[in-house]
Parts: structure tokens; C-alpha cells; sequence
């Protein structure tokens, strides 16, 4: 008899898997047998598989099959998540490439091309998923923006709303010029730039003389004076916004400033006579101690505003070009008219000095290549300290055990320094808020549906005449994570139909395995979840993965080019082949340095090769 000389992954894992679906060997059904579930951390519909999806997958695919072996009865819950943001940029750019624009479509007809983009793309992943091996039950996969989830996340809604943790409010938010949205604070990412300082003359207005010059200079006054008189130099990384300056500020104890104490000065090339106002949160170290307030666009500028009660002018259109509120270069793009107005601050000798300067800018998460800007307006909020109250506890008391537990202090950071969540989004993919507008004033009612809706609109205004055709739907969506911070109780149905079967039996999941760079997103937002609508945390371990890196250190990019495609991974080396060489690559909880020549180079690694050790959380060591 003839041996084979090779073994065939492909022929061998592709018979056997299928075996194992044909067999339901994934499935689980309550029963009396102790119960250990994950829930997959849902991949976003747009997404397809990367070197962090199959070293995230691996680590539970390895729990739940040792889980079964065990004789526990293992369930592995899949789904996807909707991606918002994301999806809609994607059927955005696939109707512009038909030459037809976002808005020349009905909301209705648009989320036609929505969900006809879903289901053709939305379960690639999955498929994916399965050529890695992954022993999930896939019969009950699930998408955040099924029905049962759909649902779960408006009775969410309508529930916080009249609790009074959800809110309507005119705020500063982070907004997303290229997605034309609202983003929440965690959805920015800020990136140390070599930038620029500069400093532009404000001249004084009707100051000819000044009596006093020569006392005022010895108690400490720095007075800038040339042929065209008095002048303030205010320091700004930002010149394009000084079309929206509505006061100068200074601190009232800054020796070097008293001069300009009551005064008023001119905006540059704008020609607009602004106050000279005072107030303590003027950094007197930083730049010339003026500065430049624009309440539209700088959070701390839009507090300043109103405390000292200023007027607020909006430069810029949602899109990120100057608006018509400007007296110049209104229509041009705010990066093209920064570049512009430092030639014409310099061509009408405007400017004093410019610096090289180092300085974070926030970008948006979904963007990357989008500088956020901060702006006015009026959104949708869930008020945090209460989540955070109920959220702290049961990780600080090791009710919940994070693994590394360095995550632990990251999480009680934030929870303690927690600002309120936008969850409002200027898209039409996605949960469409439940509040309805029923007259001319904007007054509105929150409700699950349109029916109970016009009730309470006619409790709320008097009007018994109201009809359906009076209310208006908010336009706008939530934020995609309000959907999935849900997931490890809406997968179970416990909050349509609390106390079933499933929920009681499943819930709390064992274990979650995830990526940290989620934790505030996701991982926090479920535990806060799980307090509030289950009474106890929604996970009893919380393994944090490392990064998948190239060796160079590179984090793996679609743009640097540097990570490997993992299906080709597996037609070469075979599922199991890919999977423990990931592990036997994998220090605990840090980052992961891949070289495939390394990882696959021989059947054991080197005594020096980091191997991840999992006694500890339950897996066994590799």
C-alpha cells in the first residue's frame, strides 16, 4: 500500500468541516449542562478578514472547542454589525461611480441600495470565518440591524429617553467634514503633527497714544507698536478660523497684557472691531498670553462664549468649505484657505512670525485622512456619570477579571473622566432615532413607532386633531455602537422578551475576546448595558489581544502594503498550519510581531520565539 507522500490541508479541513455543519456539532440548545458562551465581536459588513480577525478568532475558537471537550455545553454566537458610518460611505461611493448623488435619492430609495449592498457583501466575513475553522453556531448568526436587534435598540432608546439619561442639546461636537457627521469623542483619533505658530497683529482700535507707555512697559507691559499703530499679537495654529473671532482674551493677572485691559481690537484682513475681554483660563505661558476666541469652532472658545455672553459666527459648511457667515473666501476649502490667508496676512504685513510648532490634531476614526472640526450643533446625547457609576464597580472589585490586567486602569480612567455620548449621526444607514416633531416649533415625542407616537403628540400639545401626516421622524441615526453595546443581551432576546429562556441560560457570557483599542467603543459601553438592563455585567472575563504587526513593528495597513492576505495563508499552509503558528507567535496580551518566513519556518518554535501562556485564563498553554 502506497502512503501518501503529503499531506493535503485543504482536501482534509474543507471534508471535516463540512462534516461538523452537516452534523450541527456547533449547535447548543439550553439544557442542564453548565453553560459556556462567547459572543463574537461582530466584524463590520464592509469588512473582510485581517491578520487581528484571525488571531481574535483563533484565541475563541480555542476556548470553545476546549469548552466542549469539557463537556460544557459551548455556544459561539456570530453576527456582523451594520458599520454605519463606514457602509454608507461605501454605497455612497458605489452610486457616484453611476453618477448619482446621495441626495438626489429618497431616504427609502438610498437604503434600497443600502441593504442591496448588505446582502451582497455583508457576509463575505462570515464565509471567511468559516475556511479559518471556526466552530461557531452559525445558524444563529445575527446583524445588529435584523429585527430583533432593530427593535431591542428603539425600546432602549425610548426607555434612557424617559429615564431622562437621553437628551436633545445644542453642543460643540466632533464632526466629520468627508462623512458629514457627528462623531463621539472616542471616534477621533489625534496624531502629533509638525505644524506651525502663527502670530498675527490685532491692532488696537482708536488707540493713537498711549500717555502712560513708559509705566506701563516698567510694571511689566510688552506694547507692540509700528508705523500703523498699536497692536496685540495673538498666536493660532489656525488662521483660517479668524474670520469667526468675536473677542480677543486675555488673562487678568498677565503682567504683559494689562494694557489691553477694556480695549477693542481689529481681526486681521476681516476688519471686525471684536472686545478685549478677561478671563482666568487664558494660559499666561503660552504664546503672547492673547487669545483669539472663535466660539463656533473651539470647545473651550464656545465656553468662553458663553460666559461672557459673544456672539457665535459659523465659517464653516458642513463639508468643511467657508461659509457665506464669512465676509471672505466663502466656498473655498478650509486646508486651501488656510495656505491663502497666511500669503495675504503676510502680502498686507498682518503677520508678525510664524514657528514650527508640534501640536495633536484630532482625525476622525472612520476617515483617517479628515481632520475632525469641533462644531456647533444640535444633537442627541446620553448622559454618562450614571453608566459609569454601575460600570466601575465590577471590575475594580474583580467581579469581572480583565486580562492583562493593565486594562484595568485604562477602563477606571476613563469611566472616571467620562463625557457624555453623542449618539446621534447624520446618516441615513443605520437605527433611525424614535422622535417624532408634531408642529412648526420642533416640539417633539419619543416613541417606539409612529402610532404611539401620535398619542402622545396629542397629550403633549392639546391637539386631538393631530394626524399621522403632522408628525416628522428625526432625520438623523444612532451611533453604531449604541446597537452593539447591546449585543450580549439582544443576541439572547433579553430585551424584547426579558426572563426567556435563552437569556436566563446563557447570559452572562464566559468570556470576551477582543482587541483593547475597543474598550471604551464596546467593551465598557456592554458592561454598562449589562448593569442597567440585566442588573450584572455581561461577560466574567475580558481577554484583550495584541496587535498583529509586521516586523518591522509596522502596524498591518491595506496602505503600507505589509500584511499578508490570510486566505492565502491557509490555501499555503493549511487553517490549523496558520492558526498555530499565530499562537506559538503570540505573547500574551502585546502587540504580535508576524514574519511569515519566521512563523512557518518549522513545526516548533525557538526557545526565544514568545509563546502565549493561557493557563491562567482558562486555554491551554500553547
Amino acid at each position: 500500500m502506497e502512503l501518501a507522500s503529503k499531506y493535503n490541508p485543504q482536501e482534509v479541513e474543507s471534508k471535516w468541516y463540512q462534516y461538523w455543519l452537516d452534523h450541527k456539532l456547533f449547535s447548543s440548545k439550553p439544557d442542564g449542562r453548565e453553560p459556556y458562551t462567547i459572543v463574537i465581536p461582530p466584524p463590520n459588513v464592509t469588512g473582510v478578514l485581517h491578520m487581528g480577525h484571525m488571531l481574535n478568532n483563533t484565541i475563541q475558537d480555542i476556548l470553545i472547542r476546549r469548552a466542549r471537550m469539557e463537556g460544557k455545553n459551548a455556544l459561539w454566537v456570530p453576527g456582523t454589525d451594520h458599520a454605519s458610518i463606514a457602509t454608507e460611505a461605501k454605497v455612497v461611493k458605489k452610486l457616484s461611480e453611476q453618477g448619482i448623488k446621495k441626495h438626489d435619492l429618497t431616504r427609502e430609495q438610498f437604503l434600497e441600495h443600502a441593504w442591496d449592498w448588505t446582502h451582497e457583501h455583508g457576509g463575505i466575513i462570515l464565509k471567511q470565518l468559516r475556511r479559518l475553522g471556526a466552530s461557531c453556531d452559525w445558524d444563529r448568526t445575527a446583524f445588529t440591524m435584523d429585527a430583533k436587534r432593530s427593535e431591542s435598540v428603539i425600546k432602549v432608546f425610548v426607555d434612557l429617553y424617559n429615564k431622562g439619561l437621553i437628551y436633545r442639546g445644542m453642543r460643540m461636537v466632533n464632526w466629520d467634514p468627508k462623512a458629514l457627521t457627528a462623531l463621539s469623542t472616542e471616534e477621533v483619533i489625534y496624531k502629533e503633527e509638525q505644524s506651525h505658530l502663527f502670530h498675527l497683529k490685532y491692532y488696537v482700535d482708536g488707540l493713537e497714544s498711549l500717555d502712560n507707555e513708559e509705566a506701563l512697559k516698567e510694571a511689566g507691559n510688552i506694547i507692540h507698536k509700528d508705523e500703523k499703530g498699536y497692536y496685540a499679537v495673538v498666536a493660532t495654529t489656525r488662521p483660517e478660523t479668524i474670520m469667526g473671532d468675536t473677542a480677543m482674551c486675555i488673562n487678568p493677572k498677565d503682567p504683559k497684557n494689562q494694557w489691553l485691559k477694556g480695549r477693542k481690537v481689529i481681526v486681521p484682513l476681516v476688519g471686525r472691531v471684536i472686545p478685549v475681554i478677561e478671563d482666568r483660563y487664558v494660559d499666561i505661558e503660552f504664546g503672547t498670553g492673547c487669545l483669539k476666541v472663535t466660539p463656533a469652532h473651539d470647545t473651550n472658545d464656545y465656553m468662553l462664549g458663553k460666559t461672557h455672553n459673544l456672539e457665535t459666527i459659523d465659517i464653516f459648511n458642513a463639508d468643511g468649505t467657508i461659509s457665506e457667515q464669512s465676509p471672505i473666501y466663502v466656498g473655498m476649502d478650509r486646508m486651501d484657505c488656510r495656505e491663502q490667508i497666511v500669503k495675504d496676512l503676510q502680502a498686507e504685513g498682518l503677520m508678525e512670525r510664524i514657528e514650527d510648532y508640534t501640536n495633536k490634531v484630532g482625525y476622525s476614526e472612520r476617515n483617517p485622512d479628515t481632520a475632525i472640526e469641533p462644531r456647533l450643533s444640535l444633537q442627541w446625547f446620553l448622559s454618562m456619570k450614571h453608566f459609569a457609576d454601575i460600570a466601575l464597580p465590577p471590575v475594580l472589585n474583580g467581579e469581572m477579571q480583565f486580562y492583562p490586567t493593565k486594562y484595568v486602569n485604562t477602563y477606571k480612567n476613563w469611566l472616571e473622566n467620562i463625557q457624555d455620548w453623542c449618539i446621534s449621526r447624520q446618516l441615513w444607514w443605520g437605527h433611525r432615532i424614535p422622535a417624532y416633531y408634531y408642529d412648526e416649533a420642533d416640539n417633539f415625542v419619543v416613541a417606539e413607532n409612529a402610532e404611539k407616537a401620535l398619542v402622545l403628540a396629542r397629550e403633549k400639545s392639546g391637539n386631538a386633531n393631530l394626524q399621522l401626516s403632522d408628525l416628522r421622524q428625526d432625520e438623523d441615526a444612532l451611533d453604531t455602537w449604541f446597537s452593539s453595546w447591546l449585543w450580549p443581551i439582544s443576541l439572547f432576546d433579553g430585551i424584547n422578551n426579558p426572563g426567556n429562556e435563552e437569556i436566563s441560560y446563557y447570559y452572562p457570557t464566559s468570556d470576551l475576546v477582543t482587541a483593547p483599542d475597543i474598550i471604551f467603543f464596546w467593551v465598557a459601553r456592554m458592561i454598562m448595558a449589562g448593569e442597567e438592563y440585566m442588573g450584572k455585567y455581561p461577560f466574567k472575563n475580558v481577554y484583550f489581544t495584541g496587535i498583529v504587526r509586521d516586523k518591522l513593528g509596522r502596524k498591518m495597513s491595506k496602505s503600507l502594503g505589509n500584511s499578508p492576505d490570510p486566505l492565502m495563508l491557509i490555501d499555503k499552509y493549511g487553517a490549523d498550519g496558520v492558526r498555530m503558528g499565530m499562537m506559538l507567535s503570540a505573547p500574551a496580551g502585546n502587540d504580535i510581531l508576524f514574519d511569515e518566513a519566521m512563523t512557518f519556518s518549522s513545526t516548533r518554535p525557538s526557545a526565544s520565539k514568545a509563546v502565549i501562556s493561557t493557563t491562567r485564563f482558562g486555554m491551554p498553554s500553547a
